[in-house]
């Protein structure tokens, strides 16, 4: 299990609901917040781990992917990210 924790004010929480939705055909996700950031449990499911793939690279995508959500956004916003 990897916990992954993103700044509610960097990141859109929405995007981050998304990306778990996304990845979720490989890993199972926990999420909850706590103080100002919200955060993600990712544990890779067994079957996910048996064809190779890693549990960190598994985390470090859903977090790229909620980060490149959240800019475009914010991009559709009009605001800067």
């Amino acid at each position: 299990m990897i916990e992954l924790r993103f700044h509610e004010e960097l990141y859109d929480g929405f995007a981050i609901d998304e990306a778990v939705k996304t990845y979720a055909a490989y890993a199972t996700a926990e999420l909850s917040r706590d103080g100002g950031a919200y955060v993600v449990k990712v544990t890779a499911k067994p079957e996910a781990t048996s064809e190779g793939i890693d549990e960190r690279v598994l985390s470090a995508e859903l977090a790229n992917y909620a980060l490149g959500l959240t800019i475009e956004k914010a991009r559709a916003a009009g605001g800067a990210a």
